[in-house]
């Protein structure tokens, strides 16, 4: 067990013990074991309470003390399981209480963890709250990658109290399928803005050339790209959030709040309405000009990567590393490696003369704001775009159209793109069949990468809620390969055993 420095606080009222529960509950995770520690009246109660409403997202939580119950369990974002300890007749009777079971699917609290401190977790945190004057002192001991958690919200803390946002109730909004997380951030003046946790990761190992995946693949590191992107889409008139603080070096943003209303229903079901109209907005980017580079207030200047062909290559690759071996139990010999990578040269080089534009690159449901009480182009909000690149323009309607994260059916998927070809008509001269092509390529392109990530998410990142989209994406892709400049590629996936839905239809 790795531990790090001790983390102190100082808590001069309940206030501020509430805070800190609220700020640890951002920097719990499953599996986490907190033990609660400190003599009757020191706060363990007011910590634990407030660490569990903000879990629930729900101040009027009535949180019963577990005295005589020994365990309460909450059936939250994550599952928390409260113990109290002091009635304990032995140590022994904690695996009936099913700490073990608990700690599998959520977050453990424990009061009191003295009566039975030799049968936990070697690896848990122990918070122990000290009498100080007319407040407390808090210590917090355990493993480093923890406390490292901690740590990082204390600071977002601190730097929400140094943009003058001081006492602001955060709580828990979302993560995706990177490192970035983001929080709602309530005001006193009742106001919801959004924060965007960023921080900066290390360089992963080479994988070409001698740079690292993220490098060769042209992804954002840093909130510069995401900052420059959300200016540029904002001085063109469409709705993007307004960022209203940024600390690059720490990757800490405050955002204006687009609205919580997407383009789904209550069933998940997309709203064509909705897509039409993120159509529509994707229609209306594309008439601009190319801007390649960006400048900022701080003198630096974002330039947007084109998305070229070893970065198109490198993400087609996905399936080779991580979804062919995960669905055949072997990797691709050679030969088979070098006949599909040969076969996404020529297909990258039939888009020599496709279309280019700014590529939001994850254009889908996730990603999209329905704003109801705007007009026009202005009732889309985009997020996720830091990302960005230029490249050709079919990429993003095959992201809105083929969306990854829901079924689109097949009527409402054919009107879009005829939305898209009519739209394209009428602001100029526009080469259907060729759009159509890049169309295809792109469209085999994106979800060949996203067969691929989904496994990764699974295997290297503990993330299987992913695999969820794999039938999706693998019907999206039969779609694709459908165009007779993918014939080459439907005849790799057949030889190489990818089961590919024979009735996908044919946009």
């Amino acid at each position: 067990m790795s531990e790090a420095a001790p983390i102190v606080i100082d808590l001069p009222d309940e206030a501020s013990t509430r805070q800190f529960g609220e700020d640890l509950a951002l920097a719990l995770r499953t599996g986490d074991c907190l033990a609660l520690s400190g003599d009757l009246g020191a706060g363990k109660s007011t910590l634990a309470r407030a660490l569990l409403r903000a879990v629930a997202d729900d101040d009027d939580l009535e949180v019963p003390s577990p005295t005589f119950t020994l365990v309460q369990s909450y059936d939250l974002r994550v599952p928390v399981s409260h113990f109290d300890l002091y009635r304990l007749g032995d140590p022994s009777e904690i695996d009936e209480l099913g700490l073990d079971e608990a700690l599998a699917s959520g977050i453990c609290l424990l009061e009191w963890p003295e009566m039975a401190e030799e049968l936990l977790p070697a690896d848990r945190l122990t918070l122990r709250l000290e009498h100080q004057q007319d407040g407390r002192r808090s210590r917090i001991t355990g493993p480093g990658a923890v406390l490292k958690r901690i740590r990082r919200s204390l600071a977002i803390r601190h730097k929400l109290d140094d943009w003058g946002y001081v006492g602001v109730r955060r709580r828990y909004l979302t993560g995706d399928a990177s490192i970035r997380a983001y929080e709602t951030v309530k005001t006193q003046e009742e106001n919801e803005l959004i924060l965007m946790d960023w921080p900066r990761q290390p360089e992963g190992p080479a994988v070409l050339d001698g740079k690292p995946y993220p490098k060769v693949a042209h992804l954002a590191e840093d909130a510069y790209p995401f900052v420059a992107i959300s200016r540029y889409l904002r001085e063109i008139n469409l709705a993007a959030p307004d960022v209203l603080q940024v600390d690059y070096e720490e990757g800490i943003l405050l955002l204006e709040n687009l609205g919580s209303e997407g383009v789904l229903d209550e069933e998940g079901h997309p709203i064509g309405e909705r897509y039409r109209e993120a159509v529509v907005c994707l229609g209306y980017l594309h008439s601009h000009p190319i801007r390649q580079d960006l400048p900022l207030d701080d003198g630096h200047v974002h330039h947007i990567p084109d998305f070229d062909p070893t970065a198109m290559k490198m993400e087609a690759q996905l399936l080779l590393d991580w979804h062919l071996p995960w669905k055949r139990g072997s990797e691709p010999g050679e030969e088979e490696r070098q006949s599909y990578l040969h076969i996404w040269d020529g297909l990258i080089a039939e888009l020599a003369d496709a279309e280019r534009s700014l590529l939001l690159r994850d254009l889908h449901s996730p990603n999209i704001i329905w704003r109801p009480h705007e007009s026009g182009i202005r009732r889309i909000g985009l997020i996720d775009f830091q990302d960005a690149m230029i490249g050709p323009t079919a990429y993003d309607l095959a992201s809105l159209v083929q969306d990854a994260r829901v079924d689109i059916p097949p009527r409402l998927a054919g009107q879009m793109m005829a939305d898209y070809v009519t739209l394209r008509r009428a602001l100029g001269p526009f080469d259907e069949a060729r759009f159509l092509k890049a169309f295809a390529i792109m469209s085999a392109q994106r979800n060949c990468k996203l067969a691929g990530l989904w496994v990764r998410l699974m295997r290297r990142d503990g993330k299987p809620g992913y695999m969820k989209h794999m039938p999706r994406t693998l019907s999206y892709l039969a779609q694709a390969l459908r165009h007779e400049a993918l014939a080459p590629l439907r005849t790799w996936c057949l030889e190489a055993g990818i089961e590919l839905p024979e009735s996908a239809p044919l946009l």
